[in-house]
């Protein structure tokens, strides 16, 4: 971290805190924001976490997330409002443009608090006082345990802590298999398990956790919205509005399927496009040397990691925003072409 001693110095006495994270949170902005609140808490600040959106249900046995403030929902938000308004210091956990935590982003830019930001993402704005940013972490709930490492307080890390870090740690890695984990992050994870986290609760929490409509949800978009285009080594899905009411679809639903699509052999990119209220959705999943960030970054205003982006159109609606994927294949053909498989 830049300016460290600096920023030791000004925690080191109580502060009023707010902690925030990206729109729709996952396990690792959730993960990382709730060990984080937890460790400030032990310090002696008055901590809030405040979430921009809700998130999935399968988050919500992370110890603090009844505490959590959904800045959406209209009975808080004028309270939530006022806690980043009044705030000493603003965390800003796993995003690194005030962008992606949308209604939010002008109360946050205007608080006089002083703000950090811990990340792993590329191109971070230059928006908060401290930075704690590495592109090559694996999650950014590892960034959070390295720097209560750092600040000397690893003996404060408890279970209920331990099992929201390692939930990031262990969602952002895909169970340990991503390029990303490297054997910082075992070491990591094994001095998680030794503070006594059962990491196969944490795991079955969240991916054994998944409610009747979810399950028929992904066996009907696998078997009838997968599209497999070979002469690009590329899968994509589309899920529309009308579909996502058919099934009940709720927050976090759509979480995690297009991974399924480079489970077949040969494919490299694998997209899942999802009609929002707000916009087209789209994530994006590759594998080897094949980056999606740039290609989400450039055509989709989007941007996220090198094998997992995600990005949107406006405007355009679902078959505009599925042929605009298409006219786009040609010119990332030779690349899509030349990953071993």
């Amino acid at each position: 971290m830049q300016n460290f001693e600096a920023f030791r110095e000004i925690i080191a006495t109580p502060q009023k805190i707010v902690i925030t994270t990206h729109f729709k949170p996952d396990a690792d902005a959730l993960g990382s924001s709730l060990g984080l609140a937890g460790y400030l808490k032990k310090k002696g600040h008055q901590v809030q976490v405040i979430t921009p959106s809700d998130y999935p249900k399968f988050l919500f046995w992370m110890q603090g997330h009844e505490d959590v403030l959904n800045y959406e929902d209209f009975k808080v938000q004028r309270k939530a409002s006022q806690l980043i308004a009044d705030a000493d210091m603003i965390f800003c956990l796993d995003f690194s443009a005030l962008s992606r935590i949308e209604s939010m982003a002008d109360v946050v830019r205007k608080s006089k608090a002083t703000k950090v930001m811990i990340d792993h993402h590329i191109n971070p704005e230059n928006f908060a006082t401290f930075v704690y940013h590495d592109a090559k972490a694996a999650a950014t709930a590892q960034l959070i345990f390295q720097l209560i490492v750092l600040l000397g307080d690893k003996h404060l890390i408890d279970i209920p802590m331990g099992e929201c870090l390692y939930a990031g740690i262990m969602t952002d890695t895909g169970s340990f298999r991503h390029p990303s984990t490297t054997p910082e992050v075992h070491r990591i994870a094994a001095d998680i398990m030794e503070i006594g986290v059962n990491t196969n609760r944490v795991h079955r929490r969240i991916y054994d956790s998944t409610s009747l409509d979810r399950l028929k949800f992904l066996g009907y978009v696998l078997s009838e919205k997968m599209v497999v285009v070979p002469e690009y080594r590329i899968v994509y899905f589309v899920v529309t509005a009308e579909e996502l009411k058919q099934f009940n679809s709720q927050t976090g639903d759509t979480e995690g399927i297009v991974n399924y699509g480079l489970q077949i052999d040969g494919i490299v990119m694998s997209v899942i496009i999802v009609d929002r209220p707000e916009a087209i959705k789209m994530s994006f999943r590759s594998v080897e040397e094949f980056a999606v960030n740039g290609l989400a970054s450039k055509h989709f205003s989007g941007g996220g990691h090198k094998n997992a982006a995600g990005g949107k159109t406006t405007g355009l609606g679902v078959e505009a925003t599925i042929q605009k994927l298409l006219n786009l294949l040609p010119e990332y053909k030779n690349e899509l072409l030349s990953v071993p498989r």
